[in-house]
């Protein structure tokens, strides 16, 4: 498996819209089934970047192309660590929602990585990147990982 870099910052903007309305999906009409769908999304996209989700497949083959969004070069290592940030807080909500009946508790996870795909979607600010950027200055993350962040 291989993680893009660069990659484009219009398909990461797209594909956090996706995870905004399939989050609020999940509340809205109470079905705590698709925070599996996210969970799923996330990995894949953790993995490989755009190449096995589906939701990610849909925004960089159909739905950029479709509306003209420019490519926007951005570093791969920090949004793969935003994927796993996000890996984190859906399969976090599939347990608490799906495993243990504590669904409340889940759609409020849930509304934390609304508040941070939602930040990216609209405002093209990714939370996940900036804590990868303290963790690189901290020196949790090596330099090595992403030059261009340093």
């Amino acid at each position: 498996f291989s993680f893009p870099h660069p990659m484009n910052s219009s398909v990461a903007r797209v594909v956090a819209a996706g995870v905004v309305i399939m989050a609020l999906a999940t509340i809205a009409l109470d079905q705590p089934w698709i925070t599996l769908v996210i969970a799923f999304g996330f990995i894949a996209r953790f993995l490989t970047g755009p190449k096995v989700s589906p939701l990610a497949i849909l925004a960089s083959k159909v739905i950029v192309p479709k509306f003209g969004l420019p490519y926007r070069p951005v570093a791969g290592p920090p949004k793969r660590f935003a994927a796993a940030i996000g890996i984190v807080f859906s399969v976090t909500a599939a347990i608490l929602s799906l495993g243990l009946g504590l669904t409340v508790i889940a759609y409020i996870v849930l509304g934390g990585l609304i508040f941070a795909a939602g930040l990216e979607a609209v405002f093209g600010y990714c939370l996940g990147c900036q804590i990868f950027g303290l963790l690189m200055k901290w020196g949790v993350v090596p330099a090595s990982v992403c030059e261009e962040c340093a």
